[in-house]
């Protein structure tokens, strides 16, 4: 989740569901939107998220601005493969436990398409952490105020604001009134582009029983008052975002209603947006965010009357998210180099050939540690248990080499995810699969960033017939391999 993003442990890899120390029913999927293929709510071991995270590696950081947020989010990925969205808590938040997990299982009740669903949490000592479904395609902001390529389209920007009423509507009909620090860096996108409203926000921040914020973009003016939010100071932030949406910058609301009391339009719209929309639906898109910003909480509108009001708006319907955003569908197959091709034919000679051909060369500081190692005869012998492990590897022996390799492990003074990848390989020409998954996934935990950890995972899992997860572990390694390519 990606989630209200500001961006080396040597433990084994998960057992998947043995290692699920809590599970909650789901809510019953009668509302429409509701979705049943994302896994119920449950309860993480604070292990469990420090490998998925690689050890809350800086390199596994997503959060926006994440230098001064006091609370940091990271990429994970379980063992099936399946990414994540970890927000770990400052050390000083929640201090009562219980009212922490009371409300991570009421949000993870919630299941919808419009939501990055919150799928489990961790109360472990003094840390409190969340688990989201991971969003990869940014952020809001990043796209309306820092985007790269093209401006987001009219169109675009019309189906954000209808996906989050839609969103606020679903979490309102389920008792979730509240929404905390309602911004650009709340709304996230998935792999098909489209907009998903995080989570996060949903987890009451409290004193005495009221509930705060502590980041609001621009104050309600109730807020002022009493230093609460309430359900009506919610939609006094959607008419913010409806402002960002339409000026691609984010304009104080005191100075967008001056300029809409003048009827100043054209200093509120974007410049980018020319041409693509009529008067009409800029007007009405104006009206709708006056009506928000309302100074008396009574008159603003509510998600249901806003989302009633936003279909008539939509634009382009038919064109999926990805097209109107210019991004790569999350569905379209990326182009697999000669080891992503191997990988995918479960070809084992080929990978072998290749880590042959690559030797040590992308393990990182390996070599020079060496020489500010204590020479002993123990150290002698675990590097001539590596010698020894690479000719045997070098011939296909592969059992010499699966013995050799794990002398060299066992002893533990040097770390190389280099010999972890040959020893994977080499229990998977010995057809003993779930040693070799083991294997990728501890070189993982090492380099994080390593794609051969990653395609021999994809590997393994194929062999272990686990086709689906085999084919996002291939599509991490394409990623990852072409990241280190530019």
């Amino acid at each position: 989740m990606g989630c209200d993003f500001s961006k080396p442990v040597s433990c084994c890899c998960f057992s998947g569901e043995s290692q699920l120390v809590h599970e909650a029913h789901s809510a019953e999927n009668e509302d429409k939107g509701e979705v049943n293929d994302v896994p119920s709510f449950r309860e993480f071991s604070i292990d469990q998220l420090r490998v998925a995270t690689s050890g809350f590696a800086v390199e596994n950081i997503v959060s926006e601005h994440a230098e001064k947020a006091p609370n940091v989010v990271y990429k994970g990925t379980l063992e099936n493969q399946r990414p994540l969205a970890v927000k770990r808590f400052n050390r000083n938040a929640w201090p009562d436990s219980r009212q922490f997990m009371e409300e991570a299982r009421a949000v993870g009740l919630l299941r919808n398409q419009r939501l990055a669903n919150l799928l489990g949490c961790c109360c472990d000592g003094d840390e409190r952490l969340l688990v989201a479904e991971f969003m990869p395609n940014e952020t809001l902001a990043k796209h309306l105020f820092h985007w790269e390529t093209q401006p987001m389209k009219w169109a675009m920007r019309l189906r954000v604001a209808l996906y989050l009423a839609q969103a606020l509507e679903y979490c309102t009909s389920k008792g979730r009134l509240l929404y905390h620090d309602l911004n650009a860096y709340r709304i996230l996108f998935d792999d098909e582009g489209n907009p998903r409203l995080s989570c996060f926000g949903l987890m009451k921040n409290s004193r005495d029983g009221k509930s705060y914020s502590t980041n609001l973009a621009f104050t309600p003016p109730e807020y002022m008052r009493t230093g609460r939010i309430t359900h009506e100071s919610v939609m006094y932030s959607f008419g913010t975002l409806l402002l960002d949406l339409l000026s691609g910058k984010h304009i104080p609301p005191s100075h967008a209603l001056d300029l809409i009391r003048d009827r100043n339009l054209q200093m509120l719209t974007d410049s980018c947006l020319e041409g693509q929309f009529s008067n009409d639906d800029g007007t009405e898109l104006v009206r709708l965010a006056s009506r928000c910003l309302q100074y008396e909480p009574r008159e603003r509108p509510n998600p249901k009357s806003l989302v009633t009001a936003l279909i008539p708006l939509q634009k382009e319907t038919e064109v999926p998210s990805h097209e109107l955003m210019g991004i790569k569908h999350g569905g379209q197959p990326m182009p697999l180099s000669p080891l992503g091709e191997a990988c995918l034919r479960m070809d084992l000679t080929a990978i072998h050939a290749i880590l042959e051909k690559l030797g040590y060369k992308d393990d990182e500081g390996a070599a020079t540690e060496l020489s500010f190692q204590v020479w002993t005869n123990q150290m002698q012998d675990t590097l001539n248990s590596k010698k020894k492990a690479d000719v045997s590897f070098r011939h296909k022996d592969f059992k010499a080499a699966i013995e050799c390799y794990s002398q060299f492990i066992d002893v533990g003074t040097m770390v190389s995810p280099t010999v972890y990848a040959r020893r994977s390989l080499s229990h998977l020409m010995s057809d003993v699969p779930q040693e070799a998954l083991n294997d990728a996934v501890q070189a993982q935990v090492i380099s994080p960033v390593w794609h051969i950890a990653s395609y021999l995972q994809a590997a393994s899992l194929f062999v272990l017939r686990r086709e689906n997860e085999a084919h996002i572990a291939l599509k991490e390694g394409s990623i990852l391999e072409e990241k280190k390519k530019t």
